[in-house]
């Protein structure tokens, strides 16, 4: 990850922390006042917090860790930030002028997933006295596959946020319900039995409402950024295809070269 890729992120980081501090100013504020900021079913969402209790600031900390995942990715998944262009460009020009080190400085000023391929070819070249085509090949599609595990793995985070928000809901559900079952229990009055167990089930239910509301868009924009990576990874397989092609057939023009020269 560069250094502008980074300063994007703690931005966003920032700008997550500082956007849920302010809405939860602006909760407490319009409840001092007597305000009601929004009804959720016949209750404020300070009145549904308060019923919620310390799972809810948990369920808080999950999604602005999501929004995190969400601004990274769409900075990270771009095509300039895996496969640029005009890198692409300039790397396949030095190698068709048979200039490996220039090809090398280039790849490794950029650091992106199409450069460590690069890199990685090029190092098989360097390195390998004789290196044929297959080792080449090798190569290169051994850091490929890392760099596609990478880019495609990242993308897991937020499927594991949409996975575990809904299981905290439950668990404020699950603790919700023995709270009112305990209050049944500790009740003298049939009737005032059936007030406590209503009042506790919906109090139990805000939980998972909550959880829900969060895992629903991590799951959506899971999908979205899964099929995203996908596409940056056939990219990148274009892309180092097109190296591998040229750094071959620098090769084979040089075999050539060098029989015209024995010849």
């Amino acid at each position: 990850m560069n250094s502008k890729v980074k300063k994007v992120v703690v931005t966003a980081l920032v700008g997550c922390f500082g956007w849920v501090s302010c809405a939860f100013s602006q909760v407490a504020v319009a409840a001092d006042v007597g305000e009601s900021v929004a009804n959720l079913y016949g209750m404020s969402i300070k009145e549904a917090w308060a019923y919620g209790g310390w799972i809810m600031w948990i369920l808080a900390a999950v999604s602005v860790f999501a929004l995190a995942l969400v601004l990274y990715f769409m900075t990270a998944l771009r095509s300039g930030a895996i496969v640029p262009r005009q890198l692409i460009s300039d790397i396949l020009t030095r190698i068709r002028n048979n200039d490996l080190s220039e090809a090398r400085r280039l790849s490794d000023r950029h650091h992106c997933p199409f450069s460590a391929i690069v890199l990685a070819a090029l190092d098989c070249i360097r390195n390998v006295p004789d290196c044929d085509v297959q080792l080449l090949r090798g190569s290169a599609e051994s850091e490929g596959a890392r760099q596609a595990e990478s880019i495609q793995g990242q993308t897991q985070l937020l499927l594991d946020v949409a996975t575990i928000a809904p299981l905290l809901g439950l668990l404020g559900t699950v603790l919700g319900m023995l709270k009112a079952f305990s209050g049944i229990a500790e009740g003298s009055m049939a009737g005032a039995k059936t007030v406590v167990l209503a009042a506790g089930v919906s109090e139990a239910m805000v939980t998972t409402i909550f959880g829900l509301i969060v895992a629903i868009p991590c799951m959506a924009f899971y999908a979205w950024f899964r099929r995203r990576a996908s596409r940056q990874i056939s990219n990148l397989e274009a892309a180092t295809s097109e190296v591998l092609t040229s750094l071959i057939g620098m090769g084979a023009r040089m075999t050539l070269s060098e029989k015209d020269s024995d010849s």
